[in-house]
């Protein structure tokens, strides 16, 4: 575009890096037009070789300062920086539990912060939290507005600061080539299950860890002796779920029903609808699910294989819960907290038919973590992608087939 006569604020940007072939380049032009601003090209230098980086140097103009401010704002998210770069800003905290006006809030990408000239590496990256900075060790961390204190050193503005976009991978050619896939029904999807079984296979015999975030449709579907299987095998090594996985898997263990309908025939049973109660209540007498396993009352399933290899799983509740079980986070404030604690090295994070813990877990997940979603709704995959978590490999298929195939190109059928 041209340079407007009548722009009254502007400012040069930068992006570097592997901006052509994914698309990055353009998705920063498309911005600035999208917003309202102009754009002036003033240099391109185009690697030619795969292993070369590629570097753009752009005027960009918007009508006034705070149109440029979202513009620069927004292209930030895709690594554009200005030119002129100064330290972080840095302002404290008033009180606790707040960020001061004007906070930098983050995305789920790889970012860095100039302190004193240096750039700084922000760890535990996360999106919409702000960056608190420990100038006494020189470190910066992500940091949710909830553990916010006063007297926190918290960046203020978008100077110092410069988000490193995930790019493409160049040498993938499977689903996690781009890190992420088009939402459709109609997709190859064995094809697909092959690449996620690959996938699990290479973070089971690396340095790799596997969450699984599950909803009760496994259970209801049938497929819980999929997941045992892979618990039982080492291909989940973190379960986030919420109280009704849980109890339906033990009222199936119980009663061989779930929500009172019979995992043999598929009728509904005499007074089956209290089923779930009478697991619930018969674990809450016990004290604890690994009480319950530890004393032989509960023999079988996902809770059961979890307790039995030492694999550690965390329930969330809701307002909606009945009970609960006595091992489900009542408080989702501690629930979050607990989740970020235990997400520390997960590599791959697949979920499956859950919609809410779905976005939920999507949130705390940098966005170097790669995300399967599978959910027979697409509207599923579509919310966990469109709330950021742009990683995001979508599969819309019932539960069940999903968990055969994938059990099977694991070669854990029996």
């Amino acid at each position: 575009m041209e340079r407007s006569n009548n722009s009254v604020a502007s400012e040069e940007v930068e992006v570097a890096g592997h901006i052509i072939d994914s698309l990055l380049l353009p998705k920063i032009l498309d911005e600035i037009a999208s917003l309202g601003g102009r754009f002036d090209i003033q240099e391109v230098r185009v690697g030619h070789r795969r292993t070369d980086p590629s570097y753009a140097r752009l005027l960009v103009e918007a009508d006034d300062e705070s149109q440029l401010d979202r513009i620069l704002s927004e292209i930030g998210q895709h690594g554009a920086i200005p030119v002129r770069q100064g330290d972080c800003r840095l302002e404290e905290a008033d009180m606790d539990g707040a960020f001061p006006e004007n906070f930098y809030s983050t995305t789920n990408q790889e970012t860095e912060v100039r302190i004193a000239g240096h750039w700084l590496p922000v760890s535990l990256q996360e999106m919409d939290c702000g960056i608190r900075v420990a100038p006494a060790s020189n470190s910066a961390e992500c940091v949710p507005m909830v553990e916010v204190r006063k007297g926190d050193s918290i960046i203020v503005g978008r100077a110092g600061v410069r988000v490193k976009p995930v790019g493409r991978d160049r040498e993938r050619h499977d689903a996690f080539g781009f890190m992420n896939s088009a939402v459709s029904s109609e997709k190859p999807k064995h094809v697909t299950v092959r690449e996620i079984a690959a996938e699990m296979r290479r973070a089971k015999e690396g340095d790799g860890r596997i969450l699984l975030v599950g909803g009760p449709a496994i259970v209801h579907t049938g497929s819980r002796d999929h997941v045992s299987a892979l618990i039982r095998n080492g291909y989940v090594n973190v379960l986030f779920a919420g109280n009704a996985l849980a109890t339906h898997d033990i009222e199936q263990s119980f009663y061989e029903t779930s929500l009172g309908i019979s995992m043999k025939h598929g009728g509904g049973i005499e007074e089956g609808h209290e089923h779930h109660l009478r697991s619930i209540n018969r674990i809450r007498r016990i004290g604890s699910i690994r009480q319950a396993v530890d004393e032989g009352v509960l023999k079988s399933g996902i809770m059961y294989e979890c307790v039995k290899h030492d694999v550690p799983f965390l329930l969330a509740g809701s307002i909606r819960d009945d009970g609960p079980l006595p091992d489900v986070i009542t408080d989702t404030i501690d629930a979050q907290r607990r989740m970020r604690e235990m997400i520390g090295g997960v590599t791959l994070a697949v979920m499956v038919a859950t919609t809410l813990h779905s976005i939920a877990v999507g949130n705390l997940l940098p966005a170097r973590v790669k995300v399967v979603c599978v959910d027979i709704n697409p509207a599923t995959v579509i919310k966990l992608a469109d709330r950021g978590t742009f990683q995001t490999v979508g599969l819309v298929t019932d539960v069940e087939p999903f968990l055969r195939v994938l059990t099977g190109e694991l070669g854990l059928i029996q």
